[in-house]
């Protein structure tokens, strides 16, 4: 009979993993963005003893437990410093060291520099890595610990920095000559308009300071790219190597085709009101009191004397609301005559409104704009029932959402487009000066609807912004988001920046789709005669077809030009074109001399 594997204790795992030859090094490239010459390796640890059931962290977590991180950590560093001296490998090496083992295992630098030098590595080679799974009390006795081995000529860097303990405080007293930006940050960046923002301002900091930055977890090469015009010097992740038993020279051959894309990155926006702050419905509940259906009119109005503040009052039955009674609907019921006498001693249901505004706690303010804009407005004098899980919770008022919504709406359209929450002007301005300032040719398409004001005129600003929203989500549909930018720059104008090849295929699908799908705004006696009557602008009355989508196209060919307004111009005039001559696209093409040629 087979005898089971023998289950180590934690002492003699870490035991095991500080004898020479358990710990085997392992090397990730990390390489100059705008070359993409490798110019360093990250050395990281595996266990060669137990590869499936224990990991360097499991490892890092007994010696900490132990009380012997310092020894776990400058093993580590013994090999890996040894193995890349031996691998004769060009660039520098970059070694992990945590900042609870320089300050609380009491690790001396002289041990750390006798590590690191142990097979002949110069010192003037290495970066420290400080990583924290700990919280650093003492950032100015950790720094004055790192000044030894800075003396000696090795560079300090600030791991993971984003994400774990790595923060600006430390950031500020350390002095890094290096800040790695963690993955949480850089994986998905060219998706997230919320990272954006925070690498972006990490950048500024960076040149304040004359740091260097290095992102991350690269993987995507969209976000490589993006790397690339944020100016972050340096990157590191799968996408460019992954972890090998000796160092390599080159990165992968993904890595190189992903810079050899000549499109200017188009920056991820976001996708609701920017503000992004977590405002539900829950925080505008007030606890109130409610009655049960069994309960009179009676015990209602007995309710609102004893508190006077309730604007309406919840008709819960085991628990669930489903109804809503309005205060000053009962006081005018009760004061005409004989009322009191025919209904304070019936239901509470018989004054109740069947079918409130019911939400649940966790639902998002702004999904209630649309209730703002419905035709029932009973919420404003009744407020709303907030519930927890189907539950009764409490009431708020309807001036409270009306307020809320609103101030969301103002702060939103500081940087989109209230209604499609596109980029604006500035925003499509920016990214049409940073297509000036590259090196390929694109195009600008201004897009606009036909006889739209007579629709809105007719229909009211509900329907017309059905149709806004209709011609948002068909531009969306239509376009690369990798590589072509939408602007909603007002009303029913939109600006379309494309780098797709195939864009006047795009402009083409777009008004097809569009124009199949607007007739069903119109009402049905108005689809049947094929649009509707109005008024012209002169007051006239005139037959107004189903509005359509034009699109005034500028392609811009290099040399690009240095001003924008000019391009702008001309798609104007483009668009002007193409709805006085009835037709959905019109191209100009935009030559060396500044001519603007029909196609």
């Amino acid at each position: 009979m087979p005898v089971p594997p023998r289950k180590d204790s934690r002492h003699d795992v870490l035991e095991r993993a500080l004898v020479p030859g358990n710990l085997l090094p392992v090397f990730q490239p990390l390489v100059r963005v705008d070359t993409l010459e490798v110019v360093a390796h990250e050395g990281l640890s595996r266990c060669a003893f137990a590869p499936d059931t224990v990991s360097m962290l499991d490892l890092l977590d007994i010696a900490r437990a132990e009380g012997r991180l310092a020894d776990l950590e400058l093993h580590a560093a013994r090999t890996i410093s040894t193995a890349f001296t031996a691998s004769a490998a060009n660039g520098r090496l970059l070694v992990n060291l945590s900042a609870r083992a320089i300050l609380q295992d009491l690790m001396r630098p002289d041990d750390v520099l006798a590590a690191l030098i142990a097979g002949g590595l110069d010192p003037a080679r290495v970066t420290i890595e400080v990583t924290e799974r700990d919280v650093v009390a003492n950032p100015v006795l950790l720094a004055d610990a790192l000044g030894y081995l800075r003396a000696h000529g090795m560079r300090i860097a600030l791991d993971d920095f984003g994400n774990g303990h790595s923060n600006f405080e430390m950031w500020n007293e350390i002095h890094p000559d290096i800040v790695k930006i963690d993955r949480y940050l850089i994986n998905g960046l060219s998706r997230s308009a919320e990272r954006l923002a925070i690498v972006r301002a990490l950048c500024q900091v960076a040149e304040t300071l004359g740091t260097d930055l290095v992102g991350e977890g690269v993987e995507d090469p969209a976000d490589l790219r993006l790397i690339r015009e944020l100016g972050i010097p340096y990157a590191q992740g799968f996408l460019i190597g992954y972890p090998a038993s000796a160092p390599v020279a080159e990165p992968r051959d993904e890595a190189r085709q992903a810079l050899l894309t000549p499109s200017v990155p188009v920056h991820p926006r976001p996708r609701g009101p920017v503000t992004q702050r977590p405002t539900q419905v829950g925080h505008l509940a007030m606890e109130a009191p409610s009655v049960d259906p069994r309960q009179s009119n009676d015990d209602v109005m007995a309710l609102f004397v004893d508190y006077p503040e309730l604007h309406a009052v919840a008709v819960v039955q085991d628990g669930r609301p489903i109804g809503l009674i309005n205060r000053r609907l009962v006081n005018e019921r009760m004061a005409q005559p004989f009322a009191r006498e025919l209904l304070a001693r019936k239901s509470c249901t018989a004054l109740m409104n069947h079918a409130p505004l019911i939400c649940d706690e966790q639902r998002s303010l702004e999904s209630l704009a649309e209730v703002l804009r419905g035709e029932d407005q009973r919420y404003l004098s009744d407020g709303f029932i907030v519930t927890s899980g189907g539950r009764y919770r409490g009431l708020g008022t309807g001036e409270s959402l009306v307020r809320r919504v609103s101030e969301l709406r103002i702060d939103a359209a500081r940087h989109a487009n209230p209604l499609t929450f596109l980029p604006g002007n500035i925003p499509t301005t920016e990214h049409l000066a940073r297509l000036l300032g590259g090196s390929e040719a694109f195009a600008v398409a201004h897009v606009d609807l036909t006889d739209f004001k007579p629709f809105n005129d007719r229909y009211g600003y509900f329907r017309g912004d059905e149709m806004i929203r209709l011609l948002s989500g068909v531009l969306g549909e239509h376009i690369d988001p990798a590589l072509d930018f939408i602007g909603h720059i007002g009303g029913d104008d939109f600006v379309v920046l494309f780098q797709s090849d195939d864009w006047v295929v795009r402009c083409q699908r777009i008004i097809d789709s569009f124009n199949a799908r607007a007739g069903a705004l119109f009402d049905p006696i108005d689809r049947a005669r094929g649009g509707l009557r109005g008024k012209d602008r002169r007051g006239e009355p005139q037959f107004f077809p189903f509005t359509t989508v034009v699109i005034g196209a500028v392609q811009v060919l290099p040399p690009l030009p240095q001003r924008a307004e000019s391009i702008a111009t001309l798609a104007a005039r483009a668009k002007r074109h193409a709805k006085r001559a009835n037709v959905g696209l019109h191209v100009f093409s935009r030559s060396v001399a500044s001519l603007a040629q029909p196609v």
